[in-house]
């Protein structure tokens, strides 16, 4: 009898075209979160959104089927059980409403746009440079890619256009190296180096005011949750974050160097084969000149030169600045529609990630976030905590809640205010600017969690050089660094400032 059940498990294992045990293990967490009784404060509706988006996490975790598919899942599944509507036609409306998103669009034109990069050779050329300059050490490239990061985070307020701009680069420099996914040899440079150009970006974003969407959004709930006492304006943030901010990046590098080693670590004719090759590639081609000019014009306005120069009715959102630079690459011939077509990551992004965020703005919307916060808010009231631990429990668990948001400014909106809020009260007057300076540095750190955190996420994940268990080991021993400098190295450099 063993045998035969033996049998018919290796038959289906065979047959089926998923993880069969995987796919049984999240089958089994879906079913035993929706028997569990409902929590008081949600809705029977609510808890079982809940339930599908953990079984989601589990079911991508667990690699039961690609990504893409995973996430089709949870759209037919909530479409199914109407836990966001009354009707199926309004449960589909809800599932596919994040697809009209900008965030996501940018993502996806940002992917398409990096492949006139490849296809024009101006990537390969960059990357060349990047290797004669740097290139006798895989270290020194990676620190060649957050130097990039830090120059242009103050002018580019989308940390995902940033990673728009960087992504293609690291990648050429990967490429260079015949580091390449498609050829299972990413783990040469490509690996490493992708995840020192995404950890970059949280680091980049928690620094300067203008490095990210939210950004803003954080200066006034901090207005707001100290009776506006304490603004933080441009130069305060970018003083109060520089220390630590610079810290984290000089570290951080080597840091990953030793979660995530390259097989490439010293490269002593990488010099001389770049300086080569640059010079049998000859000068800029056209396409070439092309390329660079439109990246010219998507930083220009991504960093909102002509809203600075002319006033704020030349500001243009950061979705409409990709879709002029991706549409000037066609028209121009430097890319071609079949390329849009045949870039399979782009459209992989678009399902994927639009499927997380739709199910953590539904989450917001059906109250889960509301009643997540409002718990923590009466636990730690009824603790009798001293002031010192309250003030990490609630920097951690807003930063750890990100788990379930994928956006920031979701996060953000949903969440921060009701922190501070909290944190105001219990901790003595004479700590709190120190306390808002760490939920201010947590609101981007915690971008390094998962593989979805934010915008530029899926564009470096995309790229296929990171595997998943690596994505969210590297990112949770990251985000934990970063704390513990921002709370120690910062925590000490706001003393100096008087900020305590």
């Amino acid at each position: 009898m063993l045998k035969r059940l033996q049998d018919l498990f290796r038959y289906f294992n065979g047959a089926v075209p998923f993880r069969l045990v995987p796919a049984l293990i999240a089958t089994a967490v879906l079913v035993t979160l929706l028997l569990l009784p409902c929590p008081a404060g949600l809705t029977p509706k609510a808890w079982g959104l809940v339930a599908i988006f953990l079984t989601t996490i589990v079911a991508i975790i667990l690699k039961v089927m690609p990504i893409g598919v995973m996430a089709m899942m949870a759209i037919v599944i909530v479409s199914l059980s109407q836990v966001t509507s009354t009707s199926s036609k309004g449960a589909i409306t809800d599932a596919l409403s994040s697809f009209a998103s900008p965030l996501i669009w940018l993502i996806v034109v940002a992917i398409l746009i990096s492949r006139g990069l490849k296809k024009t050779g101006l990537g390969s050329r960059i990357g060349l440079m990047f290797i004669a300059l740097l290139g006798k050490r895989t270290l020194g490239v990676g620190y060649g890619l957050a130097v990039c990061e830090l120059v242009l985070a103050p002018f580019t307020p989308s940390n995902t256009a940033r990673g728009g701009i960087v992504h293609p680069v690291m990648r050429s420099i990967a490429n260079a190296f015949d580091s390449d996914p498609a050829k299972g040899t990413e783990g040469k440079v490509g690996t490493y180096l992708a995840l020192v150009n995404y950890h970059a970006n949280p680091i980049t974003s928690a620094m300067f005011l203008t490095a990210t969407a939210p950004n803003p959004l954080v200066v006034d709930y901090v207005a707001k949750a100290t009776g506006q006492q304490f603004h933080l304006t441009w130069t305060t943030w970018a003083l109060c974050m520089l220390v630590p901010g610079l810290v984290c990046l000089l570290l951080m590098p080597l840091v990953i160097y030793l979660l995530s080693p390259p097989q490439l670590k010293a490269t002593p004719n990488a010099v001389d084969y770049a300086r080569a090759e640059l010079a049998r590639m000859g000068p800029l081609a056209p396409k070439e000149k092309v390329m660079m000019g439109t990246f010219g014009l998507l930083l220009v306005l991504w960093a909102n030169v002509p809203a600075m120069l002319f006033g704020p009715a030349w500001t243009l959102d950061p979705t409409v600045v990709a879709f002029l630079g991706l549409f000037v690459l066609i028209i121009t011939g430097t890319i071609d529609w079949d390329d849009v077509l045949s870039e399979k990551s782009a459209w992989d992004t678009l399902v994927w990630f639009g499927a997380l965020v739709m199910m953590a703005e539904q989450l917001n919307k059906l109250g889960v976030i509301g009643w997540f916060s409002e718990g923590m808010k009466g636990a730690i009231v009824a603790s009798g905590m001293g002031w010192e631990a309250i003030a990490a429990v609630l920097v951690l668990a807003f930063v750890f809640s990100h788990y379930l948001f994928a956006s920031t400014t979701a996060h953000i909106s949903a969440m921060l205010l009701a922190f501070l809020g909290v944190g105001a009260l219990l901790i003595p007057a004479e700590y709190v600017v120190p306390f808002m300076l760490m939920m201010t540095a947590g609101s981007a750190i915690m971008m390094t969690l998962t593989h979805y955190a934010t915008g530029t996420s899926p564009i470096i994940f995309g790229s296929g050089y990171v595997s998943l268990g690596t994505w969210w080991r590297v990112g949770f021993v990251m985000c934990v660094f970063e704390l513990v400098v921002f709370a120690v190295v910062g925590g000490a450099w706001w003393k100096v400032l008087g900020y305590w």
